[in-house]
């Protein structure tokens, strides 16, 4: 009887002692969970945190001429400009358009690899967001290849890929091929260097790659959020044919010339709505462009990178002016053939304009050289702007967006598109002038007398 009491007594306790190494075993199993996300989990909380967090009050005019059907889609721009955000809101208009989820869908271009790694909750993840943002800053891609993501990506449901800071993965061409064959489901947009050849010289995607540029705020895009405006774009034939009109009615909701100066001076960089010291911020990301644009991605040795400063230097207290090649290889020490190397790396960075007669380009030397637009002239700390070298900056970078700029040698300052002939001023000339003139300092013009704000709105 008493045998018979402690086996029910040892057994009874050994039923409790299991149902704690059970209880353990489960808190255990959590714990690892929760310190062990899935394969995808990570990626979707830092999309989920950015995208909650992105805001702009001004709509860019790409997001609205982007065909966002293509496969393959690549963004090109100059540093500062604003890619990540435009990724960022992007995948917010994505998401706010996404209703619910979408039924999961097996896809039968992943690998084994790939559906044996991707969890339920990764496929609930994917089928429950319209897309993912993923930057190349992820130390993911230390370890694993962009394939492998897409691979991971579609086998969980996804289909819609933004890719940013594509520049820091080494084999990004070769391996977005690889992805826009091996997975026809899957969607790609990413954004890249203007120094990057994503269609020229690039075999790996100039056949398949639809290809943008997002540039800095126009003056349209300015004064709409400076003055709570919304102005639409202009086109060239528009300007011409009936700018007295089109100013009349601009200047009844507010005065552009209030606002151009300033635009001039610092509206070209998104970045002057964060609160920062604007002037700070500029030669930061000067530099960078230096060190990341073209060092990095064109794979220059650092210790040439002083004398890529001392021709931006040389640059920014003399543009507008003719390119002495000769001189500048005296003053920095290096040859004639690296001097022209270096401003052609300057120009593909964003940070020059070359003006040529038609007909003519790179390597040929230009007519003369500019700031690429006049935000960049304000860093220069050891000189005095004035008002004719500002205007004549801002005409370029404004045309050069939408249309075909040269010099016209002794026609006239500018010819866009081989046909209409343009002078530049800062004050309206004194003498009438048969050809088209800007002016800087004019609200409304006349007959051929425009006013330079005008071709701010072009994009």
């Amino acid at each position: 009887m008493l045998t018979l009491y402690c086996k029910t007594v040892f057994f009874y306790y050994l039923c409790k002692l299991k149902n704690v190494f059970i209880l353990l075993f489960e808190k255990c199993l959590l714990f690892f969970i929760q310190c062990n996300p899935t394969m995808l989990e990570a990626f979707y909380k830092i999309h989920d945190y950015q995208v909650a967090h992105v805001s702009a009050p001004v709509k860019r005019l790409l997001n609205s001429e982007i065909d966002w059907n293509h496969r393959l889609i690549g963004i090109k721009g100059c540093r500062g400009v604003g890619k990540t955000t435009f990724l960022l809101l992007r995948a917010k208009e994505e998401e706010n358009n996404f209703r619910g989820s979408r039924p999961e869908q097996v896809s039968m271009h992943t690998s084994q690899w790939a559906r044996q790694q991707i969890s339920a909750a990764d496929r609930q993840l994917a089928c429950s967001h319209a897309c993912l943002y993923v930057n190349f800053n992820n130390f993911f891609f230390a370890q694993h290849t962009l394939v492998e993501f897409a691979d991971l990506f579609v086998a969980a449901g996804g289909r819609k890929l933004l890719l940013d800071q594509t520049f820091k993965y080494p084999t990004w061409s070769k391996e977005l091929r690889e992805c826009y064959f091996r997975f026809p489901e899957l969607h790609i947009v990413f954004t890249g260097s203007t120094v990057m050849r994503l269609t020229e010289d690039n075999p790996d995607l100039k056949d398949i790659v639809h290809m943008y540029n997002l540039r800095g705020f126009s003056f349209r895009e300015y004064i709409n959020l400076q003055a709570y405006q919304g102005f639409g774009k202009l086109t060239l034939a528009d300007i011409l044919s009936k700018h007295t009109q089109i100013a009349t009615d601009i200047c009844r909701l507010c005065n552009p010339l209030d606002y151009f100066d300033n635009y001039l001076y610092h509206g070209y960089y998104p970045f002057f709505r964060e609160q920062r010291n604007y002037d700070e911020t500029l030669l930061k990301t000067m530099n960078m462009m230096l060190e990341v644009d073209v060092l990095l991605i064109k794979q220059i040795d650092v210790t040439y990178l002083s004398k890529i400063r001392r021709l931006l230097n040389i640059m920014l207290n003399e543009t507008p002016c003719r390119l002495n090649v000769s001189q500048l290889s005296d003053d920095i020490n290096t040859s004639r053939a690296t001097i022209m190397n270096y401003i052609k790396y300057l120009k593909d960075a964003r940070l020059l304009n070359l003006l040529y007669p038609e007909g003519k380009q790179f390597p040929q030397k230009p007519h003369k050289v500019y700031m690429q637009n006049t935000n960049l002239m304000y860093a220069a700390t050891t000189r005095r702007l004035d008002e004719q070298s500002i205007a004549e900056t801002y005409f370029y970078n404004a045309l050069h967006a939408c249309h075909k700029v040269n010099t016209a040698g002794r026609n006239a300052m500018f010819v866009i598109d081989g046909k209409h002939y343009f002078n530049v001023f800062a004050d309206q000339p004194k003498r009438p002038d048969h050809r088209l003139t800007a002016v800087k300092n004019l609200q409304i013009g006349t007959e051929r007398l425009i006013p330079l704000w005008l071709f701010g709105f072009l994009y």
